[in-house]
């Protein structure tokens, strides 16, 4: 797996070999040492899978208590991709950043706890698994607005679907002081 560059500290982005012939394609998608190698030593305890449509906005979540930190990939489609930095004290508190996962590109995620995580399908239908740190509790699963004017969050231009949940959710500056999260200085993210 090849590292790549990130503006935010703490997020780690993978592309992941796909060997490809024609019966089709073979990759290693998980290996826990690489992981660790990268300062992840966690367990991970839960897989999820979503499908999604075209224009189908997912997020932006995150866990209180512990937290949660994923590994996010693609497996069909593609998809829009985006980390906030929820951390306290973090030199780069409130800001995102954008990464296109797709089938075709073999990139995953390495979301750390203390960030809100959320997609878009840009594709016709779109499939994205991961990995996750913390059972899900839903007593502990928060949700910020998509379209915090704070954020500034820029969307596909697509016409966005999303749950009742997501659409009625607050903006960062309305929960800021119930965060959990608070930035320390770790490795440098080269």
């Amino acid at each position: 797996m090849e590292k790549l560059p990130t503006s935010l500290d703490g997020p780690l982005l993978l592309r992941t070999d796909l060997h490809r012939d024609d019966r089709g394609l073979f990759a290693e998608t998980f290996r826990a040492s690489a992981l660790r190698g990268h300062g992840f030593d966690l367990d991970w305890v839960q897989d999820n899978r979503s499908r999604s449509r075209r224009g189908v906005v997912r997020g932006l979540h995150f866990q209180v208590g512990e937290g949660q930190a994923k590994i996010v990939q693609c497996v069909r489609g593609e998809i829009f991709d985006v980390l906030v930095d929820l951390r306290r004290g973090s030199p780069t508190y409130g800001r995102w950043e954008s990464y296109v996962l797709s089938d075709e590109n073999g990139v995953q995620l390495v979301a750390p706890v203390g960030f809100a995580h959320g997609f878009c399908a840009v594709s016709e239908v779109a499939d994205v698994v991961y990995k996750c740190s913390s059972y899900y509790d839903p007593e502990l699963e928060r949700t910020i607005a998509y379209d915090d004017p704070d954020l500034g969050i820029e969307w596909p231009d697509l016409e966005l679907i999303l749950s009742e949940r997501d659409r009625s959710a607050s903006r960062l500056a309305e929960i800021a002081d119930g965060l959990p999260f608070e930035w320390r200085a770790q490795r440098a993210n080269a």
